[in-house]
C-alpha cells in the first residue's frame, strides 16, 4: 500500500467518524456510478480501514441506501418554518429552500433521484417513493391542507406528479444549464401556486382508484 492510499488515522468520537465516512460516501456515490464505487474507495477518502465501514453501515449497497435516503429526505420542520403570511409568500419561500437544497447537494441529489449502476432495486425504488409522498405531505402541510381531508390520497398523488416537474426542471438548471435559476423558479412557483387553488376542486377518487 502506497503512502498516498495508507488511511490517514484521526481519534473521532464514534458519531463524528460515522458522520465522516457517510460524507465520504455521500461524495463518490455523488461522482460515480454506483458500481464504480468500492468500499476501499469510501475508506481511503475516508482516511479509515475499510472494516470501520463495515461496522457503522454494514454492506456498500446498506451505506448506499442511508445516502440516498438522506439526500431526498425532507425534514418536518422545514416547511413548517416557512414565513406565516399569503400563499403566495410561501410557496415563494418553498420554491427557495428547495433550490437551495438541491444545489448545495448537487451531485449526490442528481445521483439519488437517478441511481445508476445499482440496476432495478426494489429498496431503492421504495426510498424514492417514499421520498416523494414525505415531500408532497410536507409541502401540502405547509400550504395549508388538512391531512384529515378524504382526498388527501389524491392530493398527496397530484405533488408527487409536481415533483416529476421539480425533478426534471433541476435537471435542466444543474446539469444541462438550459434554463437559470431564476426561471426555474419562477416555473415552479407557477405551477405550484396554481396548484394550491386547483386541489380543493378535485374529488376523492373512489375505491379502486380507477373510474
Amino acid at each position: 500500500m502506497t503512502t498516498e492510499s495508507t488511511p490517514k488515522w484521526r481519534r473521532l468520537e464514534p458519531d463524528e467518524r460515522r458522520k465522516q465516512i457517510f460524507g465520504c460516501a455521500a461524495e463518490l456515490f455523488g461522482e460515480r456510478p454506483y458500481t464504480d464505487v468500492s468500499t476501499s474507495d469510501i475508506a481511503t477518502r475516508a482516511g479509515v480501514a475499510r472494516g470501520l465501514i463495515n461496522h457503522y453501515f454494514g454492506t456498500k449497497r446498506e451505506l448506499y441506501l442511508v445516502v440516498v435516503r438522506r439526500a431526498l429526505d425532507v425534514p418536518y420542520g422545514v416547511l413548517a418554518r416557512l414565513p406565516p403570511g399569503p400563499i403566495e409568500d410561501r410557496v415563494t419561500a418553498a420554491v427557495d429552500w428547495f433550490l437551495d437544497m438541491i444545489s448545495q447537494q448537487e451531485k449526490m441529489w442528481l445521483a439519488a433521484i437517478a441511481p445508476e449502476g445499482i440496476g432495478r432495486d426494489p429498496e431503492v425504488e421504495r426510498i424514492l417513493y417514499d421520498a416523494d409522498r414525505n415531500a408532497s405531505d410536507r409541502v401540502l402541510e405547509a400550504m395549508g391542507f388538512s391531512p384529515d381531508d378524504p382526498r388527501w390520497e389524491e392530493w398527496n398523488a397530484a405533488l408527487r406528479a409536481f415533483g416529476g416537474l421539480a425533478k426534471a426542471t433541476g435537471r435542466e438548471w444543474l446539469v444541462r444549464e438550459s434554463l437559470n435559476r431564476e426561471q426555474v423558479h419562477g416555473l415552479l412557483s407557477h405551477v405550484l401556486l396554481s396548484l394550491t387553488e386547483f386541489l380543493p376542486t378535485l374529488s376523492a377518487a373512489p375505491v379502486g382508484g380507477r373510474r
